[in-house]
C-alpha cells in the first residue's frame, strides 16, 4: 500500500464502484423489509420459506445493516475510507450465491408458487449470480487506479483492535462451520436452523470475519466509519430481533450466551469506532 506524499494524489473511489455500492445498498434495503417487516410470510413475500421467525429477523437486521455499511462507503470520496465495504460485500454476494446452487431445490420456483413469488426468487437468484462478479470486475479496476492512500489519521486503541483480530478468527471459524457442516451445526446455534438457513446465517458470520479482519488491518477509525454503522445497527436490530422472538432463542445455553456476547461486542465495536471517526472529522 501506498501512502500520500505531497507528489501523490489521493485513490478516489470509482464512478462505478460508488454506483454498485449504492444500487447494493437497495436491494438488502428490500430484502431486509421482505424478512424483517413479513418475517412470517417468507412462503409468499421471499425466495424461500423459512419456518422459524427468529432466522427470518435474523436475516433481515442483517440485510438491512448492511445497507450501512454500502450506502455510507458509497458516500466516501476517498477510496480508503470506502473499500471497508467491498470485500465483505463480494464474500456475501458469493457465499450466498453458492448456498443458493446447493439448495436450490428449496426455492419458490415451481408452478404451485403465485408468479409475483416466482418473481422475487429469479430476481434473488439475478442478483447473486451478477453482484459478484460485477463486485469482483469493479474492484480489480479500483485497485488498479491511479493514486494512493492518505496518511491514517485516527490509528485504533490496541485493545479494540485485538478485539476485532478475535472477532475475526472466531466469526471465520464458525461461518466456516456452518457453511461445510450446516446439518449438525444447525442443530448448535442458538435457535435451530435447517440446512439452508444455516449456510445463510454462515455466509454472513463469515462475511463478518472478513469484516472484522479488514478494519484491524486498515486501523483508522475514520476508514472504519462505514463499518461501524454496520456494527451498531446489526447490534442493534438482533437485539430487536431477540424482543420480538424470544421463544425461539436458547438462552442458557454455551451457544446462547456466545450469541449475547457476540452482539455485545458489535455494538462496543461500532459505538467506539463511529465515535472515534467523528471525533477526527471522518
Amino acid at each position: 500500500m501506498v501512502t500520500v506524499t505531497s507528489e501523490t494524489t489521493v485513490r478516489r473511489t470509482s464512478a462505478g464502484m460508488r454506483s454498485l455500492l449504492w444500487a447494493a445498498g437497495a436491494l438488502v434495503a428490500l430484502a431486509g423489509f421482505q424478512l424483517f417487516v413479513f418475517t412470517e410470510r417468507t412462503d409468499r413475500y421471499f425466495a424461500w420459506t423459512i419456518d422459524r421467525p427468529l432466522t427470518a429477523a435474523f436475516l433481515g437486521a442483517a440485510y438491512w445493516s448492511s445497507l450501512a455499511i454500502e450506502w455510507t462507503a458509497a458516500r466516501r470520496r476517498m477510496w480508503a475510507d470506502a473499500r471497508i465495504a467491498v470485500p465483505t460485500a463480494f464474500t456475501f454476494t458469493f457465499l450466498t450465491f453458492v448456498a443458493t446452487m446447493l439448495h436450490i431445490d428449496r426455492f419458490h420456483l415451481g408452478s404451485e408458487f403465485e408468479t409475483a413469488t416466482r418473481a422475487v426468487t429469479w430476481i434473488w437468484i439475478a442478483v447473486y449470480t451478477t453482484v459478484p462478479v460485477m463486485m469482483a470486475v469493479l474492484a480489480v479496476r479500483q485497485w488498479r487506479a491511479p493514486g494512493a492512500d492518505p496518511a491514517r489519521v485516527a490509528r485504533l486503541p490496541v485493545w479494540l483492535r485485538w478485539l476485532l483480530v478475535n472477532q475475526a478468527v472466531l466469526l471465520a471459524a464458525v461461518g466456516i462451520v456452518l457453511l461445510v457442516d450446516p446439518e449438525q451445526t444447525g442443530l448448535r446455534w442458538p435457535w435451530e436452523l435447517t440446512p439452508l438457513t444455516a449456510r445463510a446465517i454462515g455466509a454472513w458470520v463469515f462475511s463478518l470475519g472478513v469484516a472484522a479482519a479488514h478494519a484491524a488491518w486498515e486501523n483508522d477509525a475514520v476508514r472504519l466509519r462505514p463499518a461501524g454503522a454496520a456494527y451498531l445497527a446489526f447490534g442493534l436490530l438482533q437485539l430487536l430481533a431477540l424482543a420480538r422472538y424470544p421463544g425461539d432463542m436458547s438462552w442458557t445455553g454455551v451457544a446462547g450466551i456466545g450469541y449475547l456476547a457476540f452482539l455485545a461486542s458489535a455494538l462496543l465495536v461500532g459505538a467506539t469506532t463511529w465515535w472515534l471517526g467523528r471525533r477526527h472529522g471522518g
